[in-house]
């Protein structure tokens, strides 16, 4: 339905309701973009790539549609605002304003009464998390539990994700070109399986001076059994009142990167693994692909790895990195942001080959705003030619070896707006000569 039936007055006051909201998030880009559609709607006008690059987003005259993706980037960003409008603040509106798909102009259309998706959702990735059949038998899919332990992370990632959904923050499945893109072909095109790595935090128990429980101790240079029994062996007298409780913990924001990671490495069709990371070992980083997912103080055995080309480095604590280049600081306050108030996070991704044949990809954050957008990003079609096309390489060696960092808003469990604040390309030669300490030789 044409934005013609609105009168001006109440369309122009429409599009301020939606700007005072707050869910176009602090840049002024997707107000001018939104306030120029507007303006183009009322004058009957469906304005081409070049005028929203030129009038709506304030770019150069020289401005190159065929090799800069900007406009449908933030076209497509803005399409998801709006409908994050909707939901949170006008969910009984009778008519919604949207941009349609593969259009950059405005229309009314009809609400629709929600169709259960959440839940259905939910109960897919419940079967996949449990090893049960997905609707697609001919993908092959496989979960391999390495303890009993996975099988119980299974269901509270399940119920993290249907407490993150019912909080209005949908998760739709990724589009199937994702899965095509050269980020993702570099493990999905050859027959090397899959290890899905969740970064978990390894808990262990203090005994008190009845050999009961106490507390349970979460120790930053412990993230495994092996870890506990080499503080045990180096601090007999105090270490004997700790037991471990084979016990660990992920952040909430795992099940939102799981929802939409997992469907891109369903496509494969090959054998897909999922480990802790604190029972990962060297032989297994060496015979699969390693797709990482979670915070980036729980990298743990990747972390050498992941900064050993980098261009940032871990700062004073794990929510904040230093860029080499520009001594930048880059620090999260999402850890304990008060409620309702903004907030600012750092998503982190690195992908890059650990040898001839084994790739390792990270999709990480210092919180669970950074670790959702990642994950987002690189399940975005869009996003992720805005990614390679912000390291000014498309071979195949480019796409196999770079990183780069998301600058995230938000305010309480919702993101608002995102920005790709770094992107470098790796050398890859700097990260096989851990090797020896790693054992990956």
């Amino acid at each position: 339905m044409s934005t013609s039936t609105l009168d001006p007055a109440a369309l122009r006051e429409l599009t301020q309701r939606i700007i005072a909201s707050g869910v176009l998030g602090r840049s002024r880009h997707y107000r001018n973009l939104l306030e120029y559609l507007v303006e183009c709607s009322l004058a009957d006008k469906t304005p081409k790539e070049i005028d929203l690059a030129i009038d709506g987003l304030k770019r150069g005259d020289d401005y190159d549609v065929s090799a800069d993706s900007t406009v449908r980037v933030y076209v497509h960003q803005l399409r998801k605002k709006l409908d994050n409008y909707y939901q949170q603040h006008a969910p009984g509106a009778e008519f919604r304003l949207v941009i349609p798909k593969g259009q950059y102009r405005l229309e009314l259309e009809a609400s629709q009464a929600a169709d259960g998706g959440n839940s259905q959702l939910a109960s897919a990735l419940a079967r996949r998390l449990s090893g049960g059949s997905s609707k697609d038998p001919s993908h092959g899919w496989r979960w391999t539990l390495n303890s009993t332990l996975l099988a119980s992370v299974a269901v509270l990632l399940v119920v993290n994700a249907m407490l993150l959904l019912s909080d209005e923050s949908p998760v739709t499945a990724p589009p199937a070109q994702a899965s095509e893109h050269a980020v993702w072909q570099t493990i999905l095109s050859d027959d090397r399986p899959i290890l899905l790595v969740m970064g978990d935090y390894y808990i262990f128990g203090e005994l008190n001076a009845n050999g009961n429980i106490a507390r349970m101790v979460r120790e930053f240079n412990v993230n495994s059994r092996s870890d506990l029994e080499e503080l045990q062996f180096s601090d007999i007298a105090t270490a004997e009142n700790y037991l471990d409780l084979d016990l660990s913990y992920m952040p909430e924001g795992s099940a939102f990167a799981l929802a939409r990671i997992v469907p891109l490495l369903q496509r494969s069709g090959k054998p897909v693994n999922i480990t802790m990371m604190s029972d990962l070992t060297t032989a297994e980083i060496r015979s699969n692909h390693v797709v990482y997912i979670g915070y980036i103080s729980a990298l743990d055995k990747l972390t050498g790895m992941a900064f050993a080309a980098s261009g940032l480095t871990i700062g004073r604590s794990y929510d904040e990195l230093l860029n080499l280049d520009t001594e930048q600081y880059y620090t999260s306050d999402a850890g304990l942001p008060e409620k309702g108030e903004p907030f600012r996070d750092y998503g982190f991704f690195a992908t890059f080959p650990v040898s001839s044949e084994t790739q390792v990809v990270l999709v990480a954050g210092m919180r669970d705003a950074g670790l959702m957008h990642t994950a987002q990003a690189l399940s975005d079609t869009e996003s992720l030619h805005e990614l390679v096309a912000s390291i000014d390489h498309d071979t195949d060696e480019a796409v196999a070896s770079f990183e780069a960092l998301y600058e995230v808003y938000g305010v309480d469990r919702l993101n608002f707006d995102a920005e790709l604040l770094y992107s470098k390309q790796l050398d890859a030669e700097k990260i096989w000569r851990i090797a020896p300490e790693t054992g990956l030789n």
